[in-house]
């Protein structure tokens, strides 16, 4: 047994550095060259002050602002801690509740909007920390933000546009437009 202790802490020894220094040094200082906006959390500056992350959601609730996807993290919404979806499935009654909740409050937001609601509105993403939202989404919210703003519908419309980010290589993902970087010019508008 004691001519085996040796190689085997000399092999402890080797990996705990090899896998728990030297590897993630490597990998950070990779990212740090490669991708470093991403690497350093892709923060949104509005003059000079951090606002949030272009990828983590946010929560917005005033009808000024676009909204973005339900949260399903807790105890606070868009909680980057607790990632996470409410694993609760269609024919769960609690998931329904909350859908049907969640259409009353945009129709109360907007009461003169007849055009279907988009399901991600009304939905968490997997992961509750969704920083985006289908251009059918945010197009479904001119109208408000528009009479609220005291703008017309054609320059929100037009925001929207300049702002969707498209599939990568032209067939992956869906069209989509970031919130927060649009809500921040929502904001540069007036």
């Amino acid at each position: 047994m004691k001519p085996l202790l040796r190689p085997a802490l000399v092999l402890f020894a080797l990996l705990t550095l090899l896998c728990g220094v030297f590897y993630p040094y490597m990998i950070a200082g990779i990212g740090q060259i490669v991708f470093p906006y991403q690497a350093n959390g892709s923060l949104v500056l509005k003059n000079g002050h951090v606002v949030g992350s272009a990828l983590i959601g946010q929560e917005f609730s005033s009808p000024h602002y676009f909204w973005g996807r339900q949260s399903a993290t807790s105890p606070m919404p868009d909680n980057a801690a607790s990632s996470g979806g409410s694993n609760l499935g269609p024919s769960n009654p609690a998931l329904v509740d909350a859908i049907k909740g969640r259409i009353a409050a945009l129709k109360a937001a907007d009461p003169g909007n007849t055009n279907p609601i988009p399901v991600d509105l009304v939905t968490a993403s997997a992961s509750g920390l969704d920083p985006e939202i289908s251009i059918a989404a945010a197009n479904y919210q001119a109208t408000r933000i528009a009479r609220v703003r005291k703008l017309s519908v054609e320059t929100i419309l037009g925001l929207i546009a300049r702002h969707s980010k498209f599939q990568y290589f032209k067939f992956l993902g869906e069209p989509r437009v970031n919130v927060l970087e649009l809500n921040l010019a929502l904001d540069r508008l007036n």
